[in-house]
């Protein structure tokens, strides 16, 4: 037995296809779904949520959304997307080590920069740690 999930952002669809589990990265912590789960609907933070197709794990960074689970469909709607091996390691690694640099000093900053900030360093991990970085 399979789900068939659906990530879906704005411009593209990132997967469609079946997986035999999902890890979700919801506002309240990691969700792990698997066929049979009961109907749920939640938020989605900004992270890395992993699908397991086959043997492989295949990570796709997530940048907040929502996660409908029902009836072994679990459909993913966000505002961007992107799997991991479609990121330039290099490039998502020099995003998240300025947006640490920027985070740091936001510290200390006003509080409208300090949630700008927060944001870039959480989309910059996501990203980087969907490359395998930070692993």
């Amino acid at each position: 037995m399979a789900l068939t999930v659906r990530v879906i952002a704005p411009d593209k669809t990132v997967w469609d296809s079946e997986a035999e589990e999902v890890i979700l990265p919801s506002t309240t912590g990691q969700l792990g779904i698997l066929p049979r789960h009961a109907p749920l609907l939640t938020a989605l933070d900004t992270g890395v949520m992993q699908v397991r197709s086959g043997k492989e794990w295949v990570p796709i960074a997530v940048m907040g959304g929502f996660a409908e689970v029902d009836k072994d469909e679990v459909t993913i709607l966000v505002n961007s997307a992107e799997r991991g091996s479609d990121i330039d390691k290099e490039e998502a690694r020099a995003a998240f080590n300025q947006a640490s640099e920027r985070f740091t000093k936001a510290q200390q900053s006003d509080r409208q920069e300090f949630i700008k900030a927060t944001q870039a360093y959480k989309r910059a991990r996501a990203r980087f740690q969907a490359t395998g970085g930070m692993a």
